[in-house]
């Protein structure tokens, strides 16, 4: 997702923390009890390694039950997780897909550092009876950092990043057998994705962006007027007080940017999304809780080298021409990357073919909350194109 003009610091102390409240929380909710216990004592006995072992059979129970309800069974499926090497070190993909003449879509994650191949797996499922789906963990994030360690860092730069989805997708098409894909690009990612097709647009059938970075330098202050619009017009009398007390940004320090985020996460729906995410990484086919780990260094590591080279990023940095078609998905209501922004940079840029689409009821994070509605509006947008080359 795009991040303010704060420091990185409290960019990352804010993934992080995220991380620690939705795990404590998912906890207290699956050890059998534990809810009706700590209604009864807020002063929680530690847990016993007994515990931990009984919750880690639970979920590898869950877990094998999931492998089998997800497995790719087709004749002519595809279903490889492995890492490549890509821009001089070992980077994780998978891809799974039902039909290998399908055409094969990149989805590009956000963040930065928001790896979604531990928990992507029910919500992309559909997903993969149309299209070959790859993910990626990025250079930084998730298993392709606990592969390569933090001494990589000074190689975590947004061109690097570019370069490498670059060599991803050549290496895709020569692996896959296809003349060019799909790319899909979700927030942060969308910055890598059109860098990616502005560099090498033969590679690529179409570029289809979801939570779309526009204008980092009007981001927030558009989104700020969004929020207290839509506080005023729901009659939520604690946003309008709150949002109204940090006053609109630039904010000296984070609190300003950390009440833009509460709400903007209240207001789409978000808060229990996130949670959701760690449920499903933890019972996800293949991960464990030390992917969710990874997810939390990635987002610290990627966001203290990548929110700065960011922060300035405008129409004119993500480009105005292009020569593969365009098109925006975006959640009505994306209080995040403001749909307002996004689709004033659609039409401000030229394509052969551009379209902006919203989903009604969507925010920021629309491409997994209403992923059924995202993949119509995909296959109808992408649909006419010879993807099967």
């Amino acid at each position: 997702m795009a991040f303010a003009n704060d420091d990185s610091r409290t960019v990352m102390a804010r993934g992080f923390a995220r991380l620690v409240a939705v795990c404590s929380l998912l906890l207290l909710l699956q050890v059998p009890g534990a809810r009706a216990q700590a209604a009864q004592n807020v002063q929680q006995p530690a847990a016993t390694e007994a515990d931990y072992r009984k919750f880690d059979e639970m979920v590898s129970v869950i877990r094998a039950r999931n492998a089998q309800q997800y497995a790719i069974s087709s004749p002519k499926g595809i279903d490889e997780a492995q890492f490549v090497k890509i821009g001089g070190i070992e980077q994780w993909i998978t891809i799974r897909g039902w039909d290998r003449d399908n055409p094969v879509l990149l989805f590009v994650h956000g963040g930065p550092g928001d790896v979604t191949n531990p928990w992507t797996f029910a919500l992309f499922a559909p997903w993969e009876k149309s299209f070959t789906v790859v993910q990626w963990d990025e250079r930084g994030a998730g298993r392709t950092l606990r592969k390569s360690g933090p001494s990589i860092a000074p190689t975590i730069t947004v061109e690097r990043m570019v370069q490498d989805g670059v060599e991803l997708s050549k290496y895709l098409c020569k692996h896959l057998g296809k003349d060019k894909i799909i790319v899909v690009a979700h927030s942060f990612g969308t910055i890598l994705g059109l860098g990616m097709v502005r560099a090498r647009p033969e590679l690529f059938y179409a570029y289809v962006g979801t939570g779309q970075v526009a204008d980092e330098t009007k981001n927030y202050s558009v989104a700020y007027d969004a929020l207290l619009q839509k506080a005023r017009s729901s009659g939520n009398e604690l946003a309008i007080d709150e949002l109204s007390g940090v006053g609109p940004p630039p904010y000296s320090s984070g609190a300003g940017y950390r009440m833009q985020w509460k709400w903007a996460n209240a207001f789409e729906g978000a808060d229990q999304f996130l949670y959701e995410t760690i449920g499903l990484a933890l019972v996800a086919p293949g991960y464990s809780v030390q992917d969710i780990n990874d997810t939390g260094d990635g987002e610290m590591l990627s966001a203290e080298r990548l929110v700065p080279q960011t922060n300035s990023t405008g129409p004119k940095e993500l480009g105005l021409e292009f020569s593969v078609p365009i098109f925006f998905i975006q959640g009505a209501e994306d209080f995040t990357t403001p749909t307002e922004l996004a689709r004033k940079y659609l039409n401000s840029l030229t394509a052969p073919r551009k379209a902006f689409v919203t989903i009604e009821g969507g925010g920021h994070f629309a491409v997994f909350m209403h992923a059924s509605q995202f993949l119509q509006e995909l296959v109808k947008l992408v649909g006419p194109l010879p993807p099967k080359h």
